[in-house]
């Protein structure tokens, strides 16, 4: 095993709102909204279903868990990432040829996970003020800065951040079969966090985009759901010790070997 030196801790996220939401259990309750963005993206959607040799949900956890664990470490961990990421390639149902390392494909991904941390800060905490949540995205850069990947061409504020992510869905998603084969995995959670989840709430947070191309109706009933189970979260991180609310990713993240394979 490489030895991994040390990083000169990031100003940016010593006791930053990233370290404050992204360990927070409730952000792993929104992953399937990220998730059912991700099976929407050709590229990404094709080295789901071609890469996976475990349960879609078993991967997010191995994968999403590695990812904090990045945001959180005083080491430098762009080894795990390169090595994690580069076999996973192919062509997607259109054709085209992939590489998980291309940097619009993993740029895309972060996003979906960044839109996600937001969304479970507005629905399961306190919602952030404008201010905050331009700091928080200049946090999310710095994190994203850690993976090794270009960050060429990527939104630089909050502002800039919401237009390409609106771009994006518009312009990259649309349903593959590939796609297609991961979707009922995706709706309905089987392992982690999320599986903890109501349908209802599953579908109540998700994405317009993702309602639309995949025909998710979203009930007033939904709705309801998601409301009384956002509320009962909310009071038991109140009353819960601080680290029973942290993920151990946040709690001890250079403890343990790291991987993102099946």
């Amino acid at each position: 095993m490489p030895r991994r030196t040390p990083v000169e801790p990031d100003p940016l996220l010593e006791n930053s709102l990233l370290h404050r939401h992204l360990g927070d259990r409730r952000f792993v309750l929104t992953l399937p909204r990220a998730v059912t963005l991700q099976i929407l993206h050709p590229a990404i959607a094709a080295a789901l279903a071609s890469h996976t040799r475990t349960g879609l949900w078993e991967h997010k956890k191995r994968a999403v868990s590695t990812m904090i664990t990045i945001a959180y470490s005083h080491r430098d961990l762009r080894s795990v990432i390169r090595v994690g990421h580069e076999h996973v390639k192919g062509r997607d149902n259109l054709g085209r040829r992939y590489h998980a390392l291309n940097p619009e494909i993993f740029f895309f991904q972060h996003a979906t996970y960044v839109d996600a941390l937001f969304t479970s800060i507005d629905t399961f905490s306190t919602p952030l003020s404008a201010p905050q949540r331009e700091r928080l995205y200049l946090e999310c850069l710095a994190w994203y800065r850690r993976y090794g990947i270009s960050t060429r061409g990527v939104p630089t504020t909050w502002s800039e951040f919401t237009t390409y992510f609106d771009q994006a869905c518009d312009g990259l998603l649309r349903r593959t079969a590939h796609g297609d084969h991961l979707v009922s995995q995706a709706l309905r959670p089987d392992a982690w966090t999320p599986k903890w989840l109501p349908e209802g709430a599953v579908r109540a947070l998700s994405h317009d985009r993702a309602r639309d191309l995949l025909d998710i109706d979203v009930s007033a009933a939904d709705r309801a759901v998601l409301s009384v189970y956002a509320r009962t979260v909310r009071a038991g991180a109140a009353l819960a010790p601080r680290r029973m609310r942290r993920l151990p990713q946040a709690r001890t993240p250079d403890n343990g070997q790291l991987t993102l394979s099946d």
